[in-house]
């Protein structure tokens, strides 16, 4: 497939399932027991069946015991961060009653782990942690049969600890599951649902563990795509176009017979110069000249909102009940406002990146990836070979957020090793990682609501443009409600996958931002709950209590409330603010505390609570260090993080103009949440980021009386705000 046919590859069939050839799966493993188990069915196989292959569609993970007594747990899931390299160890370890540190996790490696879709979405507490849990249990069990064989008791009579089998009344008679596991190679797979630990049982499960990653990577041992050296390995610059969209017209290279050794990669749209010094890679780039097809721009940073309402008059009704006309006649104060968000760059500090090379047909590559399955069909597409001869290898993540879904890099470096014959390192600079990494997309919220006279809602119309409906559901008691998805133009449904398809509106790539669409429907929800409080001159905690019907996010708000010490009297200048959301299935509750300068407008947050109910909470300190960054992250949308741009010339380039949350602007963060440790996990990872933006903007306005309608609340925008009120 030829280079400018790249950006086609992204999602078509990344998520089909494969075929694991029983034998070649044995190969690969040394001696022990395996358990196999799938992320959706507890049942998967009745045995492995008598022919080679078998159709393991929905094998998701397994573990194995190894004959020396270690437990690797091989999922397709990936560590970016999130902490998942602790916590489904923890709950394994806990289940199969042998400690953390002798739990190895793999992930993502496309020759040893089976299938999976890709890391997102705050899916895999949720989805992968009970299976795991099951299958742990499992082998447990096999592992009890077994030493009780050996030990000739009955199975009842021994007890585990630490990964050695006790008789209960007599300890000195033991054995370890090192010593039983030698020399056997036993495959089973979960054919009843096993008995998993209540919670009463726990010893690890809901114990804080520091991460278990968290001593190489401050040492620096970890290893990250980038890291890799290869023997005979090059660098590879692409020449890119000032403009995102243009396509190439002509190519000079006259100026590259300066230099010595370098080669110019040449096909399709993918221009590049690979040499084996990077600094020489870099400056031969620059004295390629490209003519470029460039798009005219449509729109920039200010007219994009305009432009999207214009654009696109396609819709569909997500949620509706009871009749508007009925609400708008019963409401005694009637409120109608319009939101904007601007995009939002992943920023991550490890921009995409990819290391690989070929073993005669066979692509070995390390990538900064979200997707390793999905970008294993990829590079199978782009390249013209079988699926088997890609191999994607484990590798940490430097963050991702969403942004490395797309494999655009590392689709780039192996064409490149391909065309020049060599290892090839391919790592993006950030401005390249500000133009070609996908934005959040910009969006516009419009709503109207009712209210009755007892400061009851009564009315909610939702009208939503290019944010999605993730986290829209209603848990505000509204009997006459509709919330409208106005479609992209030339994009079928709703899904976000649908979308990143073809782009159109937009004149940059947009995509997946950590809980995609949900921050910014939600600073507009909340944002308008609060002014509608204000309007009808009712506290935002009561007007909220009064109005909620959802159990859970009541009581989660009420934590909050009670952490935060919501009554407390306020200092001149300051301001509370209050956010509620919904996602991964866990409800969060966010009331933060700000000081405002009414001079310069420059916001000082002071004081952040974060509540939620996120059911079973595994990990303590893993749960709050993701808070915290979300939490974190979310300043940085609220209050600075805005794209600059006229059509497809991105000007915000890097870290210079796009400007993050600092030490300086992060407060007081506390984490609380409800204590709820029979019930099951739910998200972790994406949560809290989505109430940021609706508790600081309402937390300004308490301040200084500045309503801000856009993120992000700019000093420039209360300004503004403070000379209309």
């Amino acid at each position: 497939m030829k280079p400018e046919k790249i950006d086609e590859l992204y999602f078509n069939d990344v998520n089909e399932p494969i075929q694991l050839d029983r034998r070649d799966f044995l190969k690969k493993l040394g001696g022990g027991i395996i358990v196999v188990f799938c992320i959706g069915k507890l049942s998967l196989l009745n045995g492995w069946g008598q022919n080679d292959k078998e159709d393991l569609s929905n094998f998701n993970a397994y573990l194995r015991v190894k004959e020396d007594g270690r437990v690797d747990c091989y999922t397709g899931k990936i560590e970016m961060g999130q902490g998942i390299i602790t916590s489904l160890a923890q709950v394994l370890a806990d289940e199969l009653q042998v400690s953390i540190y002798a739990v190895d996790m793999v992930m993502g490696d496309t020759e040893l782990c089976p299938y999976d879709a890709g890391t997102w979405g705050s899916l895999t507490t949720r989805f992968a942690d009970p299976v795991i849990r099951a299958a742990a249990a499992e082998a447990r069990e096999i592992l009890l049969d077994l030493a009780a064989e050996k030990l000739q008791v009955t199975k009842t009579a021994l007890t585990i600890e630490e990964g050695v089998i006790f008789v209960k009344n007599n300890p000195s008679k033991k054995i370890t599951f090192a010593e039983i596991t030698k020399g056997k190679k036993i495959v089973k797979s979960l054919s009843t649902k096993p008995e998993i630990k209540k919670s009463s049982d726990f010893k690890l499960i809901g114990q804080s563990i520091i991460s278990t990653d968290a001593l190489s990577k401050v040492t620096g041992k970890a290893q990250y795509s980038g890291d890799i050296k290869l023997p005979e390995m090059v660098y590879a610059k692409v020449v890119r176009p000032a403009v995102y969209g243009s396509k190439k017209i002509a190519v000079d290279a006259s100026e590259l017979t300066t230099f010595e050794g370098i080669t110019l990669i040449n096909e399709g749209d993918l221009v590049a110069v690979v040499h084996n010094n990077l600094e020489i890679a870099n400056k031969a780039a620059r004295k390629v000249k490209v003519t470029w097809n460039t798009p005219e721009p449509t729109t920039d940073t200010d007219t994009i909102f305009q432009h999207l309402e214009d654009q696109i008059t396609d819709y569909n009704v997500f949620k509706d009940g009871g009749d508007l006309t009925i609400g708008r006649a019963i409401s005694k104060t009637i409120l109608k406002e319009k939101y904007h968000d601007g995009y939002k760059a992943h920023a991550p500090m490890e921009t995409h990146s990819a290391t690989c090379y070929f073993e005669g047909e066979k692509l070995i590559i390390w990538a900064s990836t979200q997707t390793p399955f999905g970008l294993q069909k990829q590079l199978a597409n782009a390249l013209h070979i079988e699926l088997e001869k890609v191999h994607v290898k484990q590798i940490f993540i430097g963050g991702g957020f969403g942004g490395k879904i797309y494999n655009k890099q590392a689709i780039e470096a192996a064409l490149i090793s391909k065309s020049c014959g060599k290892p090839v390192q391919l790592v993006w600079s950030r401005k390249e990682e500000f133009m070609y990494d996908r934005f959040r997309p910009a969006a516009v919220m419009n709503v109207t609501s009712g209210v009755n006279k007892e400061g009851k809602l009564t009315m909610w119309d939702f009208d939503i443009y290019c944010a999605g409906t993730r986290g829209t559901s209603l848990f505000y008691g509204i009997e006459n409600h509709r919330t409208r998805m106005f479609n992209e133009k030339n994009v079928k449904g709703d899904s976000h996958t649908n979308k990143l398809k073809n782009q159109s509106v937009h004149p940059v790539g947009t995509g997946a931002w950590r809980a995609p669409g949900n921050n910014s429907t939600t600073f507009a929800r909340e944002s308008h709950i609060d002014s509608v409080a204000y309007k009808i001159g009712m506290d935002p905690l009561a007007f909220r209590l009064k109005n909620l019907d959802h159990l859970n996010m009541t009581a989660t708000l009420q934590l909050a409330a009670e952490t935060f010490d919501w009554n407390r009297k306020k200092k001149e200048g300051h301001g509370f603010g209050i956010a509620l959301g919904e996602d991964a299935g866990t409800c969060v509750a966010i009331i933060t505390e700000v000081f405002v300068d009414k001079n310069s407008g420059e916001v000082q947050p002071i004081k952040i609570v974060c509540a939620q109910d996120m059911g079973q909470v595994v990990n303590p300190h893993g749960a709050t260090v993701q808070t915290e960054g979300g939490i974190t992250m979310g300043l940085g949308y609220a209050l600075f993080e805005e794209v600059e741009f006229s059509g497809g010339n991105v000007k915000t380039r890097n870290f210079k103009n796009y400007e993050i949350n600092k030490f300086s602007k992060t407060p007081e963060i506390t984490c609380v949440f409800r204590d709820k440790m029979d019930a099951k996990p739910q998200g972790g990872g994406e949560p809290a980021i989505i109430c940021v933006g609706g508790a600081i903007a309402n937390a300004v306005f308490d301040a200084s009386g500045a309503r801000v309608y856009r993120m992000p609340v700019t000093s420039k925008r209360i300004l503004e705000a403070l000379k209309k009120a």
